[in-house]
């Protein structure tokens, strides 16, 4: 008898004992950073839980599953839209949002992360459906302000915030990405041929500046030139007239210098006619008195092809 007390005896405090580890279990609870938790008493909301330990009533408070604080990404399937030019693209969209208020995320909406996938599709389909393919390729920034703005808007009672929303790609049918490559190679052929003839352009004109200064150059390199020799010439002649001059010369030598000046006249295979000057004469005279020892009369200027004068009988 004693000893079936003692089992009973020994089983109601193991009872006991289970029951008091699971009151403590239900009623302390941790919660980590940037988790919040919304408790429930008799079923009807009665707080929200920061960060940090905290002590529940057991069987009469309940714990709903901890919301994440942290700014969340969440990347969309594809989705088709039709554009303004009745084309179809499929658009890959990303949100990036954040639990703001517990409490509403928990009771305003019943899945928000659904809830703002299917609005960002009907809203993307509203915005791109009002423009055209090369409008929507071309203006990511205007498609994701106008998204942005009216899912933060529509989300705000729900508790979330919506801080950046992404078109991360756009894709036009195959046959649209086939024409916009041919597009595409046909303007880069024709910037490039109009590069080539700019090139060209450039250096034909590079080169007639080139050719234009050489010819300039050499022009004034022949001036100068033609310039230095006729100074050199007249030098050269002031020099041969002052010695001279200097030499007092005579008129045999001068006639002598005449006559060995005369055959240069005829130099040249273009020269087939001279003329002798009427100074040969009187050149010759000089030259035959000074070989014939004879003085001209200096009344009539010549000596030795004058006739000697008649004997008076």
């Amino acid at each position: 008898m004693d000893n079936a007390g003692g089992v009973a005896l020994a089983i109601v405090l193991a009872v006991l004992i289970v029951f008091v580890i699971i009151v403590l279990v239900r009623s302390v609870r941790i919660i980590p950073q940037a988790r919040a938790g919304v408790v429930e008493r008799l079923g009807k909301y009665q707080r929200t839980l920061n960060p940090g330990l905290t002590i529940l009533i057991p069987f009469v408070d309940r714990l709903l599953p901890l919301l994440d604080l942290r700014e969340q990404v969440v990347s969309f399937p594809p989705q088709p839209v039709i554009t303004e030019d009745n084309l179809v693209v499929s658009i890959d969209t990303v949100v990036y949002f954040q639990v703001t208020d517990p409490r509403a995320a928990t009771y305003e909406i019943a899945n928000y992360i659904q809830a703002v996938e299917q609005l960002t599709t009907t809203t993307l389909r509203n915005v791109v459906g009002g423009l055209n393919l090369e409008e929507a390729l071309t203006s990511r920034d205007q498609i994701n302000g106008q998204l942005r703005g009216v899912l933060d808007e529509a989300t705000g009672r729900w508790g979330i915030r919506v801080s950046r929303v992404e078109l991360k790609a756009i894709d036009p049918p195959h046959s649209i990405q086939d024409s916009m490559e041919k597009q595409m190679r046909a303007e880069r052929d024709r910037r490039a041929a109009i590069l080539t003839a700019e090139g060209t352009k450039q250096s034909a004109i590079l080169t007639a500046e080139g050719q234009r200064q050489a010819s300039i150059l050499a022009a004034e390199g022949d001036a100068k030139a033609a310039i230095l020799r006729a100074d050199g010439e007249a030098q050269a002649i002031q020099k041969v007239f002052d010695a001279i001059h200097k030499g007092n010369p005579d008129q045999k030598l001068l006639a002598y210098q005449y006559l060995q000046t005369l055959p240069k006249l005829a130099e040249g295979s273009s020269n087939k006619l001279w003329i002798i000057p009427s100074e040969v004469g009187e050149a010759l005279k000089g030259i035959g008195n000074a070989l014939g020892g004879t003085n001209p009369d200096p009344r009539s200027g010549s000596g030795l092809f004058d006739e000697e004068p008649a004997k008076q009988p």
